[in-house]
């Protein structure tokens, strides 16, 4: 393994990440919320051990960045900034670690500042976010035990943010199992000779028994959400051809060639990656994962490219400036496609900025969504409660309706069937579902119209059946367990 170089500080590192940052805070009240940043405040309105379709992690946060503030976009993305800037220092201190100097580290800082990936995670509160600040943390800290001279201690730390990262997100076990593998498969295997090492697995179970044991109780949810998910349930599911696809746009196209030569870097020198690499790529592959699930391994990709070919770049000014520009034609795409910079209007119908990235289209229309439903329940049903397709639209009318004297809306979408169904068999306003099947649970459904939310820009919610179902076919209660969704 080489060692640090002496002459590497690593300023550059903190400059990107830096100015990256603050990017990211300048442009985090631009538009809105994001129907998952609704979903985990109404979650962190509710506080469990564990959800259907998530740890409790981000929920705690969202609950958190509220409390100070509860009308502050900017605040509530204040963590997804901080996880994303974390992923930037961890490349260039990464870099550091496999032996690269200053142009190394600012190449591997500057590519993932500039990461698809990174950025449109990094604008949103999510799970996703968080995870990848979480691996990339792990991943420095792994390649600093694999150092000769390594303290066997940071075993221990390893295993605490590793049980963190549960909390967050129960997927990244199946990273942590690949790569674990991958070091008894070939090597170093020493690693693991150490007393520290159990104790790591003991602080990760620990900290992450809570979850488990609420899963457990509630017959594994998160399990049945992965199958649904596989099945294409969700508006972020991919095909296994989408999938391969994705894979050259995280960090984007251009930089392709650069992950590629770091892969084939690190089977040269640090197998167990580039091991690992593959056996995920195979096994989310034929599970049907999304394609960011394997976002966590780019980084990493990233950094051994730029360590490989420092050699090649020092001293040799074309070749830096040539890539230089390169990453920075990355940064500006992918700030105009996965951040707020152009106008809303450009969200508008026929948009190609939405078809390359859907997700603007879920941070715009919320408030003009609730005006509309409230507008209607007025007129037809005052009384009744609501009942929606999905939980965006009950997260929305639960963060805007209180200013309408909206009730607590309902839906057998993830959490929000956990949280019950309307009382007894009270008439409720069905946002969002097709009319057959409304008629399912109601006598005598009625149309009202469709969502509208007057921007012009065609999201999931656009142009959604509001149906009025007065008479409910049996008590809500009786019929609540079929109408469980997940996905």
């Amino acid at each position: 393994m080489r060692e640090r170089p002496v002459n590497a500080s690593g300023g550059e590192t903190y400059w990107i990440a830096g100015i990256f940052a603050v990017l990211l805070t300048a442009l985090s009240g631009r538009y809105g919320y994001h129907r998952d940043e609704l979903y985990f405040l109404a979650a962190g309105r509710r506080l469990d051990w564990g959800y259907p379709d998530q740890p409790p992690l981000v929920p705690l946060l969202a609950r958190a960045m509220s409390a100070i503030d509860p009308n502050s976009v900017l605040l509530l993305r204040l963590p997804a900034t901080l996880a994303a800037t974390t992923v930037v220092i961890c490349a260039g201190l990464a870099a550091r670690e496999l032996g690269g100097g200053r142009v190394a580290q600012a190449v591997a800082a500057g590519t993932m500042a500039s990461a698809a990936a990174v950025a449109g995670a990094g604008h949103t509160l999510s799970t996703a976010d968080i995870d990848l600040a979480v691996w990339s943390v792990l991943m420095l800290l792994v390649l600093h035990l694999l150092r000769p001279d390594a303290d066997p201690r940071w075993w221990l730390a390893i295993g605490a943010l590793a049980g963190i990262g549960v909390q967050n997100k129960a997927l990244i076990v199946v990273p942590l199992a690949a790569l674990a593998f991958s070091l008894l498969l070939v090597g170093p295997r020493e690693v693991f000779a150490t007393r520290y090492f159990p104790l790591a697995l003991v602080i990760a179970a620990v900290i992450s028994a809570p979850y488990v044991v609420w899963q457990a109780r509630n017959g594994w949810p998160q399990w049945a959400l992965s199958r649904a998910i596989a099945g294409g349930s969700s508006g972020s599911s991919n095909s296994r051809i989408g999938f391969v696809l994705l894979q050259f746009g995280l960090i984007g196209v251009l930089l392709v060639p650069l992950w590629a030569f770091g892969l084939w870097w690190l089977w040269r020198r640090y197998r167990a990656f580039a091991v690992a690499y593959a056996m995920l790529f195979v096994g989310y592959l034929v599970m049907v994962g999304k394609a960011y699930y394997l976002g966590g391994m780019y980084p990493l990709l990233v950094v051994a490219g730029a360590v490989g070919l420092e050699s090649r770049l020092s001293g040799h000014r074309i070749r830096l400036a040539a890539l230089t520009f390169v990453i920075a034609l990355n940064a500006v795409f992918s700030a105009v496609v996965f951040l707020p910079v152009l106008p809303m209007s450009a969200l508008r119908d026929r948009s190609a900025l939405l078809a390359i990235n859907k997700e603007a289209g879920e941070t715009v229309g919320w408030p003009q969504f609730t005006a509309q439903i409230a507008d209607v329940r007025a007129h037809s049903a005052p009384d009744a409660d609501i009942l929606t397709a999905n939980y965006g639209e009950a997260a929305a009318l639960e963060q805007f309706g209180g200013r309408y004297n909206l009730p607590t809306p309902h839906s057998g979408h993830n959490a929000y069937w956990w949280w019950g169904p309307p009382p007894g068999a009270h008439a409720v306003l069905v946002l969002g579902m097709p009319a057959d099947r409304v008629s399912r649970f109601c006598v005598d459904p009625e149309p009202l119209g469709r969502s509208d939310n007057g921007l012009d820009i065609r999201n999931i919610e656009q142009g959604r059946a509001i149906i009025l179902c007065r008479t409910p076919r049996r008590p809500w209660s009786e019929m609540w367990p079929a109408m469980r969704q997940l996905g």
